[in-house]
């Protein structure tokens, strides 16, 4: 005998209210799943489905500040790759398999001297293949060349007093481009990719385009970003 003097047996043997005791205890389970609603899934971090690859110049020796760049970029969680500018075909296919795959939501190319003046044959490749490039960095492009399929944004930071040349647009090319001469903040064509303020610069796009917004302080003032300004173009347009 239970304390209030009944028998927990079949359900002949059960009270109303027992009976009614058990249906709740029963049905709590699904009450508090339904009232919980859908679990939802957790947001996935943008900084793992970007990457960035960055193009060394000839010999491999004259663009080491890519590497500093991605190393900083990896600190932040960014994957990026380095490779010697002839590699730009097999990154490319490299890259459209990561974003067909779903790997690959964000890419980002960077490049300077050789890998700069490479970036426009990559955006080119990529475009025929279908795949969306976000941001696109040259420093110090050593040929003039000219842009054609797609890119969201192509900045192309170049001394116009020594090697750089600035980046012409086809009429194929779709997107955003800007030449912003350097020449006047203290960098060449061989440092230019070293400079920590060059390198701020290019780590605050990518960052911008990856976060939503700019993590890494950039100086806003004229004296810190030499003529390192937007307004400083040739051949700009959207």
């Amino acid at each position: 005998m239970t304390p209030y003097g009944c028998t927990i047996g079949t359900d002949a043997t059960l009270s109303s209210a027992a009976r009614r005791l058990r249906a709740v205890l029963f049905s709590l389970p699904l009450m508090l799943t339904f009232l919980a609603g859908p679990v939802a899934a957790a947001p996935q971090n943008p900084a793992s489905t970007t990457h960035v690859y960055l193009l060394r110049g000839v010999l491999n020796i004259f663009s080491l500040g890519l590497d500093d760049i991605a190393a900083k970029l990896q600190a932040q969680g960014i994957p990026a790759t380095v490779a010697n500018f002839v590699s730009w075909s097999s990154l490319a296919n490299d890259a459209a398999e990561g974003y067909r795959s779903g790997q690959i939501k964000t890419i980002v190319l960077v490049g300077h001297s050789s890998g700069a003046t490479a970036l426009p044959d990559m955006v080119a490749k990529l475009s025929q293949l279908g795949v969306p490039v976000k941001l696109v960095i040259g420093l110090d492009s050593v040929f003039r060349t000219r842009l054609a399929g797609s890119a969201e944004h192509y900045i192309n930071f170049y001394v116009a007093s020594g090697a750089g040349e600035p980046v012409t647009r086809t009429a194929d090319f779709r997107g955003k481009l800007d030449n912003v001469d350097v020449g006047g903040a203290g960098v060449g064509h061989l440092t230019i990719d070293k400079n920590l303020m060059m390198q701020q610069k290019v780590i605050a796009a990518i960052d911008a385009v990856v976060f939503g917004r700019q993590r890494t302080p950039v100086a806003r003032s004229q004296s810190a970003i030499g003529v390192m300004r937007l307004g400083a173009r040739t051949g700009g347009s959207d």
